[in-house]
């Protein structure tokens, strides 16, 4: 008997290069900075600027794009995401001010949300005792995409020469996701073949199953909006903006949140009052301890590899480039810790892992935190690199159990904990603004003691498919009696 999973290892390839796509055309600028500083006389604000409008949409269209995934469907959500998203990328490369570059950027920052779509397309294809596995080697080799842009965009701009180098390494990005888009269209289905696509009974907002769960999605929803309205008062206070714009986004943003409470309200009111059937039910907790769990592990890598470079280089009085190689391998351990984190969520068990995991990362950071001078460089490289394993295969087993929790709003549940995971990111890096690096590295490591508590609270997810499975063996069992 053919497997209902047939092709699912061609889909999975399919779905982590449009990831790794994504990524490369997400960080195409970085690698760039200089030389953009240089050719429009950029100041250091306006570098910042712009670093900030690189990240800021991410984390909204995180959720909107996990609801578009479960209306949908992820095929065709990740080919207009990747063909739309084009257009920004060939304005970026073709920018004459600075003003055109904030602006595409901005733009840009929303293809960062790619990673919501394959989380529900691999779960469609992966039985559940291999989906942990399947999303780590995803997120790993995806996320690769950013290192693979620092190393390779540079030496394409000196290939292709000139001033105009980066323009046309930048534009090249632009065409490969424009093309991987059309492909993606044509190749690639949203669930093997006889198996229904499941979507939402509503769109808008995420369905829950209880009237207190609604309150804490209500709640939950509270910080994305409130990092928006932070990062609105770092552009006035960098001049970036007037008051008068930045008064008018504030009411906008909680005009916004209002609507969301209104969207939240209007999606579930009828179906709580008529009351949920017991197997449809589940717990909004999961979510809001993996967006926590998400928060400590992706939000404090993304913090972290933005200023090891800089950590090492101070510390150990390094050179750039070997600062650099030594921050960069903190990223690169992506491409093992996140597929094993995956793996050993599949094989132990999805609780047990995580909070092995979160044990380790806890006393990582607190170790890193003791760092000085005075250590042997080999012993902090170790340390910094066992570290990351431990941050990086916790985000492999969030994302293993994400699928699980429900598989109608899976779109919607990966949206919302890979919104705060960039949260996490924007939130430590404040903290590093007014401390040292010591005690930037104990707060995380005390966030991560206060996600371990939390994780003694989650359930260990139950497939549905095997429930379905059950069920019906059993009414078969009923019929032939």
């Amino acid at each position: 008997m053919q497997s209902p999973y047939t092709g699912n290892v061609k889909i999975l390839g399919f779905t982590t290069l449009a990831f790794f796509i994504s990524f490369v055309v997400w960080f195409n600028m970085a690698p760039f900075m200089t030389t953009l500083t240089e050719v429009f006389g950029l100041s250091k604000d306006e570098v910042a600027l712009l670093a900030v409008a690189n990240v800021t949409l991410t984390i909204p269209a995180r959720v909107l794009i996990g609801m578009l995934v479960d209306r949908f469907g992820p095929r065709r959500v990740y080919s207009w995401l990747l063909i739309l998203l084009s257009i920004p990328c060939f304005t970026f490369a073709l920018s004459n001010s600075f003003t055109q570059l904030m602006i595409s950027r901005m733009f840009l920052a929303m293809i960062g949300a790619g990673f919501v779509v394959g989380i529900r397309l691999v779960a469609e294809w992966f039985p559940p005792q291999r989906v942990g596995f399947a999303e780590g080697v995803y997120g790993g080799w995806g996320n690769f995409g950013s290192a693979a842009a620092a190393m390779t965009l540079p030496t394409l701009a000196v290939i292709f020469g000139g001033e105009d180098g980066w323009r046309y390494a930048v534009a090249l990005t632009g065409i490969i996701a424009l093309v991987y888009g059309i492909i993606f269209m044509r190749i690639v289905e949203d669930t093997p073949e006889g198996v229904t696509y499941k979507r939402p009974k509503k769109s808008g907002a995420l369905e829950v199953t209880s009237y207190r769960d609604m309150v804490g999605l209500m709640l939950m929803s509270l910080p994305v909006f409130g990092i928006l309205a932070f990062q609105t008062y770092r552009l006035e206070d960098l001049d970036f903006i007037s008051s008068t714009v930045s008064i008018l986004i504030f009411f906008t943003l909680i005009f916004l949140f209002i609507f969301n409470i209104y969207k939240i309200w209007n999606v579930n009111k009828d179906h709580l009052r008529e009351g949920v059937p017991e197997k449809e039910k589940y717990s909004f907790k999961q979510v809001a301890i993996l967006n926590f769990a998400y928060f400590c592990t992706f939000g404090s890598e993304l913090a972290v590899v933005s200023m090891l470079p800089q950590f090492f280089e101070e510390t150990f009085a390094l050179g750039v480039a070997q600062a650099g190689l030594i921050a960069g391998s903190f990223a690169f351990m992506n491409l093992m810790s996140r597929p094993s984190g995956g793996w050993f969520s599949d094989k132990f068990g999805r609780k047990k892992t995580l909070i092995i995991l979160m044990v380790g990362l806890a006393l990582g950071y607190m170790g890193m935190a003791l760092i000085g001078s005075t250590w042997p460089l080999w012993l902090a490289v170790a340390l910094t690199m066992c570290c990351s394993f431990f941050v990086q295969a916790g985000e492999g087993a969030v994302y293993a159990m994400v699928p699980l929790v429900k598989k109608r709003v899976t779109g919607q549940v990966s949206g919302m904990v890979g919104a705060y995971g960039n949260v996490g990111s924007v939130i430590f890096l404040t903290v590093l603004s007014f401390v040292n690096p010591a005690i930037f590295f104990l707060v995380i490591g005390c966030s991560a003691i206060v996600c371990l508590i939390c994780t003694f609270f989650l359930e260990e997810p139950v497939d549905e498919a095997i429930e379905q499975e059950t069920e019906e063996r059993e009414q078969q069992k009923m019929a032939s009696v």
